[in-house]
């Protein structure tokens, strides 16, 4: 077992680098009292720095597990639905906008509530709760500002525009606002029943999409997406597509580059982006390499909404033809074309194996000798230190960057978004992220082999692109 000392060693070794890296680079580590800027994240664009950052973070946390009462540890999970609960009370009534405007040198409750019409008292109390988590920060006695993680929640629109007009807060922004907004609503309402949900013996072992924690907290019988297309849940779509805005601002800017050598492919090859949505992931694709054909396909109501997108933020890649969107249920089989690559991001996450299944049976249906199928998902990693097989070290990229012992294998909490966004997967929609070889398993039993996974040295930890081809 490490002793304090191991770690705190760590912490300084690590450290050093990342400041020797830095400096020699002329960059700075973020203030965490500064709004947040992608600026702000410039150093980890250097996999070195990124490494140590990581490291850093993840040893002070461990060392914190070692060092504060379990009790307060406990809780800290424990009362972790109290902290979604404040960051939902500030997020709908605001108060990221509001102190935005306010300044560094921040702004009395009192005056926040007479902006947003919320109980000063009541809003004080959230917000100190948060203060103590280094979200939002209390500058004298019931005064705050935000700090570098508040920020993210941060619209960047008027603060009277979006108190006059909440329905339409996340339009028009990059999404990060409308993901924070998706996760507490449906995804924390729906955790709330994860455990009725899998005592109940007809839906605790079901791969069902409807045997959901969210079916039971909304009392539907339906998917999610089905959920969406109702004409009264308009806003929750328009969010929730805003929040896909936001899943791929959270990434780095080129990551779909990275997933794959697009420029490998022959001038008017055809990549079909199966349940791609508005088109988020096409959109550099589309930029970037012309001489390609795209086909966005997803459901009606979403097309629909692709559409009107790309008419204002690329109209002239639908009006050439070169992308084209398509109504398309991808349990069904494909139309007949020759495809060179059916790209599928984030799409199997959001389903059970069960049906994950019937999803890649379609395209290896449809795939030729020369079809690739590639996909960019999460690959969850393990805890522990990964056993590596001999037919594992045939798969480039199959075993990921692990941390220096003794910390955990994975950097721990440092990377707990693939983790999040197992349990969203969970309660919305009976999906999962897949460690490696789960994935691996299913892709042979469907008639595709892993041919090399592409993991980004600068974010190793989210999103892999992972390359298959028909066996």
């Amino acid at each position: 077992m490490p002793c304090p000392r191991q770690l705190l060693n760590l912490i300084q070794t690590s450290l050093a680098t990342l400041e020797k890296t830095c400096a020699g680079a002329g960059l700075r580590i973020p203030d965490l009292n500064e709004p947040f800027t992608p600026s702000s994240e410039a150093f980890r664009a250097d996999p070195v720095a990124a490494y140590a950052a990581n490291t850093v973070a993840a040893a002070a946390l461990q060392l914190a597990a070692v060092l504060t009462p379990p009790h307060i540890s406990l809780y800290h999970v424990v009362g972790g639905h109290y902290r979604s609960t404040a960051v939902r009370v500030c997020h709908e009534s605001h108060v990221t906008e509001i102190l935005r405007e306010a300044g560094p040198q921040g702004l009395h409750v009192k005056d926040i509530a007479a902006k947003n019409g919320q109980d000063p008292v009541k809003l004080g109390r959230f917000l100190r709760f948060l203060a103590v988590n280094h979200v939002y920060r209390e500058v004298s006695p019931d005064v705050f500002a935000n700090t570098r993680i508040s920020s993210m929640l941060d619209t960047l629109k008027p603060s009277a525009e979006v108190i006059a007009d909440p329905e339409h807060k996340f339009d028009n922004t990059i999404g990060l606002s409308g993901l924070v907004g998706h996760h507490l609503d449906e995804s924390f309402k729906a955790s709330a029943y994860t455990w009725e949900t899998l005592a109940d013996p007809q839906t605790g072992h079901s791969g069902e999409p409807t045997a959901t924690p969210f079916c039971r907290a909304f009392a539907r019988n339906e998917t999610v997406w089905q959920f969406y297309g109702r004409p009264e849940e308009k806003y929750r779509q328009r969010r929730f597509d805003a929040a896909m805005l936001g899943v791929q601002a959270l990434q780095i800017a080129d990551a779909i580059f990275e997933a794959y050598d697009w420029k490998e492919l022959a001038p008017n090859s055809v990549i079909v982006d199966v349940g791609g949505g508005v088109g988020t992931s096409a959109f550099p694709l589309a930029k970037e390499l012309p001489t390609l054909n795209l086909v966005i396909q997803d459901l009606p109501n979403v097309v629909e909404e692709g559409q009107k997108l790309w008419a204002t933020k690329l109209p002239e890649a639908l009006s050439s033809g070169r992308v084209k969107f398509e109504s398309h249920d991808f349990f069904k089989p494909q139309p007949k074309r020759d495809v060179s690559v059916f790209l599928l991001k984030q799409i199997l996450h959001d389903w059970s194996d069960e049906y994950s299944a019937k999803i890649l049976k379609r395209l290896r249906e449809a795939a030729n000798a020369k079809t690739k199928l590639i996909l960019v998902e999460t690959i969850i990693s393990y805890a522990c230190r990964q056993p590596s097989s001999d037919d594992d070290k045939r798969i480039p990229g199959a075993v990921p960057i692990e941390a220096p012992e003794p910390l955990l294998a994975n950097f721990g909490a440092v990377c707990e978004m693939g983790f999040h966004g197992d349990m969203t997967m969970l309660v919305l929609y009976n999906g999962q992220e897949r460690t490696f070889h789960h994935l691996q398993r299913l892709l042979r039993e469907t008639g595709w082999a892993m041919k090399v996974i592409r993991r980004n040295q600068r974010d190793s930890t989210f999103l892999q692109g992972i390359e298959t081809v028909p066996i």
